[in-house]
């Protein structure tokens, strides 16, 4: 079967991808996944078929564009959004090919995929990474963690649709247009989905997220798709070198958050390692952050899979990738959520004891930090938490779950 993932937006929104698309690859169908150009090479490593999106600004979190905060700094997200979704909507009819069987739809694209499923008539599927779908146990996953009570969460849930609705009417009229389809608005095609109920997989796991119990049918929580990496890969020389050469350190790192604040992050992060008589390890990522010294190093891309479980601890932005990875390999964090969907993450990571209390971004000093990271590490019940939802983790299969879905779905 020809399989077609279409996935867009920062790295965390298309790497778990790779390895979904590897594991149903490895069960003998043909896998394309479609993202952006900048994650060619990311596609092309898994061993899958790459197709480029025509969406060269990258939009970082869900893909809701709600984000987090108020005033200039929520409408600019918003701007950012509406321009990434418009750019990315003039030509995605393109992605798709007559030889597709199925076409998996992660939550930035999926109100546009559903407008190619009814002109082509090809099956899909969601794959989300974030829960969308309104319920009372927790609050839109772009308003943050603190619960506002069942009949307000629903509420506020189907706000937070309606404000992505809105941000999708530009790209969802010119691309029905484009394929001879009659006017539909994104809240009436997502409204016939929600009627027909359209299947949703949700590659996170039960440990930070049960599946609410007044969700419709057709949306499961399988458990994470992991990204792929290769079995032979090691990590460098000179980071073994150094995680081998004293107690094991504490990662620093913001993923492709943060750009432009490389700097003041790098001196936040040396001062409160040393502060708490820790060795670090800085992460680059899009911030650029650096230091040098014998108690700290410097790495650019490694995989999370090789090198958490040799960590003391891991200061984050709160993404749900890396938030999943931290538990997976039994490391407690210590969150410094930034936007969009990283506060929800933040404290599902503290609600289960795996993290300290988040440290919000324009709140993070020196001082706090070298606080938390004090607790987390010298404190054990976070760390018999994270190896509590680690064991959970290890017992979930998201990718065989997901495989398992599509062959019922297509009677393969």
């Amino acid at each position: 079967m020809r399989i077609l993932i279409t996935a867009a937006g920062s790295r965390g929104d298309v790497a778990p991808y790779t390895g979904l698309g590897a594991a149903l690859r490895r069960a003998g169908h043909d896998v394309t996944l479609a993202a952006t150009d900048t994650f060619a090479s990311l596609v092309r490593d898994a061993g899958l078929g790459f197709r480029g999106l025509p969406a060269g600004t990258r939009v970082r979190g869900t893909g809701t564009g709600t984000g987090t905060g108020t005033g200039t700094g929520r409408r600019e997200r918003t701007r950012t959004a509406a321009a990434f979704i418009a750019e990315l909507g003039r030509g995605f009819a393109d992605v798709l090919d007559e030889g597709t069987d199925l076409l998996l739809l992660s939550t930035t694209t999926a109100p546009l995929g559903w407008h190619l499923t009814e002109a082509t008539g090809t099956p899909s599927l969601g794959v989300y990474l974030q829960p969308t779908a309104p319920t009372g146990d927790f609050p839109p996953v772009v308003t943050g963690a603190r619960s506002l009570g069942r009949i307000a969460n629903r509420a506020t849930g189907r706000l937070a649709l309606r404000v992505a609705d809105r941000l999708y009417e530009q790209a969802v009229a010119g691309l029905r247009h484009r394929l001879g389809l009659p006017p539909c608005s994104p809240s009436e095609m997502r409204r016939r989905q929600e009627k027909a109920n359209w299947p949703v997989l949700h590659g996170f796991s039960t440990a930070l997220v049960p599946r609410p119990s007044d969700w419709r049918s057709g949306l499961e929580v399988v458990g994470n798709w992991w990204p792929h990496h290769d079995p032979a890969a090691r990590l460098p020389a000179a980071l073994e070198d150094f995680l081998g050469a004293g107690p094991r350190p504490v990662l620093v790192g913001f993923g492709s958050m943060a750009s432009g604040d490389g700097e003041r992050l790098s001196e936040i992060a040396v001062r409160a390692l040393r502060r708490a008589g820790l060795r670090g390890i800085l992460q680059a990522g899009s911030a650029g952050l650096a230091a040098d010294g014998d108690d700290v190093f410097t790495i650019g891309d490694v995989p999370h899979a090789l090198l958490f479980p040799r960590l003391a601890a891991v200061v984050h932005h709160g993404g749900a990738g890396t938030s999943a990875a931290a538990l997976r390999a039994g490391v407690p964090s210590v969150p410094v959520p930034i936007t969009a969907d990283q506060p929800f993450w933040a404290g599902r990571l503290a609600a289960l004891g795996a993290a300290t209390g988040p440290i919000p971004y324009r709140s993070l000093t020196a001082e706090r930090l070298a606080g938390s990271l004090d607790r987390v590490v010298k404190q054990q019940a976070h760390s018999r938490a994270a190896a509590r939802a680690a064991r959970h983790l290890t017992a979930e299969d998201g990718a065989g779950q997901a495989l398992e879905a599509i062959h019922r779905l297509t009677g393969g």
